[in-house]
């Protein structure tokens, strides 16, 4: 708790990560993972900040959206870190679909008085070229037309080499999460 301006206690502001396993630190140690990374660095730069996360491994935008609403009455963040839409992707989903949940996760969240980062991804190449292509814009139109900063690669420079990669070339492993981290972080810092 901290004490405002008008004398009332609070609580300091927050940082939430709405995400899947990638931030969820799947299939490796949680205090590895890039948000816990987060955690410290804010810790250093930025200490009034809390960080929250509220990643589920196999969450897609729709089990994000359904949970969104809870998740901003606890905890009232000021930033909303949106990592969602890789499980739509490599299930397959409609666009359209994807889209509305996203675009429910933005406005819900705007509503609320927070920032908004929006994180991308791209697909595996299996996926096909066409539909790859469209679900890469998705994110871009999406921060374009919602007015929110976006991170267009999550795992820029991580995704394309192996090394970083675990087994099942979908999850980062631990050597990959301070990279994540300055991905994400190249589109945090004005928004704190």
């Amino acid at each position: 708790m901290w004490l405002t301006t008008a004398g009332a206690w609070a609580q300091p502001p927050a940082v939430l990560v709405l995400g899947d396993s990638i931030s969820a630190a799947y299939g490796i140690d949680s205090a590895a993972g890039w948000v816990a990374l987060l955690r410290q660095r804010l810790a250093g730069t930025q200490p009034a900040y809390r960080v929250i996360n509220a990643s589920v491994s196999g969450d897609t935008t729709r089990t994000g959206l359904n949970r969104l609403g809870a998740a901003l009455e606890q905890y009232q963040p000021s930033v909303v870190i949106v990592e969602l839409g890789g499980n739509d992707g490599l299930r397959g989903l409609s666009f359209a679909e994807i889209e509305a949940n996203l675009t429910g996760i933005i406005d819900m969240s705007q509503q609320r008085g927070a920032k908004v980062l929006l994180t991308g991804l791209r697909l595996p190449p299996n996926y096909g070229s066409v539909y790859t292509k469209h679900f890469d814009a998705l994110f871009q139109r999406l921060a374009d037309s919602q007015g929110v900063a976006l991170v267009p690669r999550l795992l820029e420079n991580i995704d394309d080499r192996p090394a970083l990669m675990q087994a099942d070339g979908i999850h980062p492993n631990a050597a990959a999460q301070a990279r994540i981290l300055d991905n994400v972080w190249s589109g945090l810092r004005s928004l704190l």
